[in-house]
């Protein structure tokens, strides 16, 4: 097997946690398949006890302890710089360190960047085949949330929101290959990036379905009498944090007026103050970490996915597909998906038109929706083969 170094800016682990679930699996293949030297960030305490885990999968590794508040507060000199705060925020000499003798002592011919902020420990290396997963635009996320904002919030994230797409055009340009989530994400960067068209492609994200399977045995988390609206996500992920908000303000009284024994669950770990607040709302659950979320989206009567920011792939939506779960979602939402709107999944927009998707799905049986959301993640969504289209951007001359 040949040598290939692998940058990725959070430990990608567990295998099933949201938004670790595509570096996971990108590290599993490859590690099928090269002596994967790992570099990676712990950013939550609670990420220590995986390093093990992913040591056991790698030649070598290297995990650089992350502080966040630290990394905020340190991510300020790019203000100053013109640069983007995203790539300081991941600015760690002990990692350059490692990378520059991983590179030299194994004369390394293949590097794998996962997530922009990444690329800045690759680029030097140019006798080296380097392939990037952008996953989502990031930059345009950031503008997004310029949007939402108000001053001087606003003016932050748009800045960003430029500083970062300069830097992403210029890890596109001198990369070998940029691949994203979604085609809509790489076309979107097609267009912001045209100088490095040909370079640009894309890879679906994978669900294990075996994992996520509506007939194994789940015990029921929820109280007997009650009928679970279910959201599920990282809860200190500002698109998602937007979107329990809004379902909890204004589509959840709605459907609570009509259906008493209806409550709504937000499954997800580090809830942040807003998000814990609403569970302070009549009807509302927040949960926190749980360490499983098959049972809640096993024993849910929908799934919900209110998105009003969101970029690339929602693996959430795909998790409650995969369960045979109903899923109403936002035009966000479903953007990067492939779904049928009607037949595997309920679209809607506006808070009326999403609670009247909402009180359809609760008042009838919807049996062939559950039974075509989990086809359509079956046919759609392998892991290995979507993958295999990273490892022939790392072996074409």
């Amino acid at each position: 097997m040949d040598d290939l170094l692998l940058l990725v800016h959070r430990i990608p682990f567990p295998p099933n946690k949201g938004d670790k679930i595509r570096s996971y699996h990108l590290l599993r293949h490859l590690a099928a398949r090269y002596r994967v030297h790992l570099g990676t960030f712990v950013d939550a305490p609670e990420d220590w006890q995986y390093v093990d885990q992913v040591r056991a999968l790698c030649a070598g590794s290297h995990f650089a302890k992350l502080d966040p508040t630290l990394a905020r507060l340190r991510s300020l000199g790019a203000l100053l710089g013109g640069r983007a705060l995203s790539a300081d925020y991941y600015r760690d000499a002990g990692m350059r360190g490692w990378v520059e003798r991983t590179m030299r002592e194994h004369d390394i011919a293949r590097v794998v960047v996962f997530s922009s902020p990444m690329a800045q420990y690759a680029l030097p290396y140019t006798e080296a085949r380097r392939v990037i997963d952008f996953c989502d635009v990031d930059s345009d996320k950031w503008r997004q949330y310029a949007q939402q904002k108000s001053w001087p919030m606003s003016w932050l994230y748009g800045r960003e929101a430029r500083t970062l797409l300069a830097y992403e055009r210029e890890v596109a340009r001198v990369c070998d290959s940029a691949l994203f989530a979604t085609e809509p994400e790489a076309q979107l960067f097609r267009e912001l990036a045209p100088e490095s068209d040909a370079k640009i492609g894309h890879f679906n994200n994978g669900v294990d379905t075996e994992y996520f399977s509506p007939a194994r045995p789940y015990a029921t988390p929820y109280a007997e009498g009650e009928r679970a609206v279910v959201f599920t996500g990282a809860m200190d992920y500002w698109p998602n944090v937007d979107a329990v908000q809004w379902f909890a303000a204004e589509i959840f009284p709605r459907l609570l007026a009509r259906l008493p024994d209806l409550r709504f669950y937000i499954v997800g770990a580090r809830p942040t103050p807003a998000v814990q607040a609403l569970g302070r709302q009549d009807g509302v659950t927040v949960t926190g970490t749980v360490p499983d979320v098959r049972p809640y989206l096993a024993h849910a009567a929908v799934s919900v996915a209110p998105l009003r920011v969101a970029r690339g792939i929602q693996n959430k939506v795909l998790e409650a597909m995969a369960m045979a779960l109903p899923v109403v979602v936002t035009p966000q939402a479903l953007e990067g998906v492939q779904a049928e709107p009607g037949a595997d999944l309920l679209l809607a927009e506006g808070a009326e038109d999403f609670a009247q998707a909402v009180l359809r799905v609760l008042g009838e049986d919807h049996g062939a929706l559950r039974s075509r959301a989990r086809e359509r993640v079956e046919r759609m969504y392998s892991w290995p083969s979507n993958l295999a289209r990273i490892e022939a951007r790392l072996e074409c001359n």
